[in-house]
């Protein structure tokens, strides 16, 4: 299960902001504009599980024409968690706190976050944050509870163009692949899908968008790769420097003996004991005189 969301017919109303922000006990993140258009929040965080972005442009969109200087045309979309098929906040949380679910979300439980932050810069897309007052990281849980219920997510729910979609994500391909030839057709031949592709650098997104522009023009990393993909060939060349060592030390030991000693398995030759020499750690003893110690 996933989102589909069709950045092509979003009106930037900010009803699934709203929405999921009443239903999670969201807290407020921030009343005042940007200067970003009519962004008030600019990004993804932990008090900010959907986001929907503002990009002003002075481009046509496919057969309309350019006219004078004012001109305008927006791109609208709203950023939420992505999901990914292979998750590097799960790889790297000590605790467990962040978890698979049944319907192939991936989920924070805030009262097993020990707030170590790992899972911070290990997101390829930097959607998970943590917040200041507990140190502990939150996200979209994709309403866990909701669709647990059988319901839909609350942004879904309410957004009224339909620009966020929730369901199967073989299906959801599927739609979206269909919206993208209908847009080439009237001539918007930028249309173009983004996390789609089980191949991709995070083996696809649970959350998957139809983009009018470069990803980059909307905040989103072009070619994202799971941060920690490159982790077992790391700790089998660790593994390897490692023996490789051990084997060093071996052969230094061998070759030049024992501290102290002669090689190992020689007999140790000590020499004449002189006399009035005691050995280290012998205790003392005076005799007893008349008059004291001597």
């Amino acid at each position: 299960m996933g989102f589909f969301t069709d950045t092509s017919v979003c009106i930037g109303c900010k009803a699934c902001e709203v929405a999921c922000k009443e239903w999670n006990a969201v807290p407020e993140d921030g009343l005042e504009l940007t200067g970003m258009s009519y962004d008030n929040t600019q990004g993804l965080g932990a008090s900010t599980w959907r986001h929907v972005a503002f990009v002003e442009q002075r481009k046509p969109l496919g057969n309309a024409s350019a006219g004078g200087d004012g001109d305008l045309r927006w791109l609208m979309a709203s950023d939420v968690c992505k999901h990914c098929t292979h998750a590097a906040c799960l790889d790297v949380c000590p605790t467990g706190a962040l978890f698979r679910t049944e319907f192939g979300t991936v989920v924070v439980q805030e009262d097993v976050c020990n707030g170590c932050g790992y899972c911070v810069p290990a997101c390829p897309y930097g959607v998970i944050d943590q917040r200041p007052d507990d140190g502990r990281v939150w996200k979209c849980t994709l309403c866990y509870d909701r669709i647990g219920a059988g319901q839909e997510p609350a942004c879904a729910k309410a957004c009224p163009t339909d620009s966020i979609q929730y369901g199967p994500l073989d299906e959801l391909r599927e739609r979206a692949a269909a919206r993208v030839e209908e847009l080439h057709e009237v001539g918007v031949a930028d249309a173009r899908l983004y996390g789609h592709d089980p191949q991709d650098g995070v083996g696809g997104d649970g959350a998957f968008f139809l983009l009018l522009d470069e990803p980059e023009v909307y905040g989103l990393p072009p070619d994202p790769v799971v941060t920690t993909r490159d982790l077992p060939s790391m700790w089998r060349h660790a593994g390897l420097a490692a023996l490789t060592a051990a084997a060093a030390l071996t052969a230094v030991f061998a070759a030049h003996g024992r501290p102290g000693g002669g090689r190992a398995g020689s007999p140790r030759l000590r020499g004449p004991r002189m006399p009035g020499a005691r050995l280290p750690g012998a205790r003392l003893r005076g005799a007893r005189v008349r008059g004291g110690w001597r």
